[in-house]
This record gives C-alpha cells, sequence and structure tokens, in this order.
C-alpha cells in the first residue's frame, strides 16, 4: 500500500504544479465543472416544474371530486338520507385531506423551483466570471509571452532604435565613415 500512496502523493504533486504553471487550466477546469452543474440544474428545474404541473393537475380533479361529493351529500340531506350523507360526509373529509396534502407537495415543489433557479442563476454568474477571469489570464499570458520574445528579439531590434542620442551619434559617424570609404573606392 505504501508504494501506491507514494505513487498517489507524487502523481497529485505533479498535478498541483502543473496548475501552478498553468492557471488557465484551473480555470477552465472549475469553467466546465459549472457549465455540468449548470446543465444537471437545467433538468432538475424540467424534472419540478413537470412534477408541479402534475400535482396542480392532480390538486384540480381532487377538488373537483370534491365538489362532486359536496353536491351528493346535500342532496342526501335534502332526502333525508342520513345512511347515504354520513358515509358521504366520510369520503369528502378523506378527499379534503388528499388535497390538503397535494397543496403541501406544491408548495414544497414551489420552493424547490424557486431555490433551484437562484442556484442556475448562481453558477450563471460564476461561469460568466470565470470566463472573464480566463480571458484575463490568457491575455496575460500571451502578454508575458511577447515581452519573453521581446527580450531576447527585442535586444538586436533596440539598437536600431534612433530614440537614444549616442545611438543617433554612432548611427551618424557610421555612415560618415561608410560615404567617405565609398568616395575613396570611387576616387581609385
Amino acid at each position: 500500500m505504501g508504494l501506491f500512496d507514494d505513487l498517489g502523493r507524487f502523481l497529485e504533486t505533479r498535478i498541483d504544479e502543473f496548475l501552478k504553471n498553468n492557471p488557465q487550466l484551473e480555470l477552465q477546469a472549475l469553467e466546465e465543472k459549472l457549465y455540468e452543474q449548470e446543465q444537471e440544474t437545467r433538468r432538475l428545474l424540467a424534472d419540478l416544474r413537470l412534477r408541479e404541473k402534475q400535482v396542480e393537475a392532480e390538486i384540480l380533479t381532487t377538488a373537483q371530486e370534491i365538489q362532486r361529493w359536496h353536491v351528493r351529500i346535500e342532496k342526501a340531506r335534502t332526502a333525508g338520507r342520513k345512511d347515504l350523507a354520513e358515509p358521504a360526509e366520510a369520503h369528502e373529509a378523506s378527499l379534503l385531506r388528499e388535497g390538503n396534502q397535494k397543496w403541501g407537495q406544491m408548495q414544497v415543489l414551489k420552493e424547490r423551483i424557486q431555490q433551484t433557479e437562484e442556484l442556475q442563476k448562481k453558477i450563471q454568474i460564476r461561469r460568466q466570471e470565470l470566463q472573464v477571469e480566463i480571458k484575463q489570464v490568457k491575455a496575460t499570458q500571451a502578454a508575458q509571452a511577447s515581452q519573453q520574445r521581446w527580450a531576447v528579439d527585442g535586444w538586436n531590434q533596440s539598437a536600431s532604435k534612433v530614440d537614444d542620442p549616442l545611438e543617433q551619434k554612432f548611427q551618424q559617424w557610421e555612415t560618415q565613415e561608410e560615404l567617405e570609404e565609398m568616395k575613396r573606392k570611387m576616387g581609385r
């Protein structure tokens, strides 16, 4: 087991070093993880909204049943049929309890939908922030790479710049020498 533990620690250390040297990769991995979470949240929202519609339909059906049984109870009472009215009242009470339970389920679903929507917005905002960070890191790295290239290539280029007064004097002197050399060669 010790060998596998050592190997695992070694690999983790190497990965950490690699990510420190390539911060955009770590940010991209985090952005990808947030993207997956956002997709999962969208699926959850779709499921919750579907379930909410189903519960609403069940509540409507239960309410219609309660109305139907309420009418039956009134009919049975009016007709003096206590033998039908009392069991119908018990059935109506059962339907009312069922309706209340479904109403409670719908309220819980609405709360979960709201929480999930808030979570989705937070994930979207964080993804957008990460995308900005990734662009900034890439721009910084590009600028650093450009500076490094300039440090190597720019040394030769800086010699040709005429902003430096000493550089100007040397260029004038070298140009004058070249002209004099050309005159001598032509004079031969």
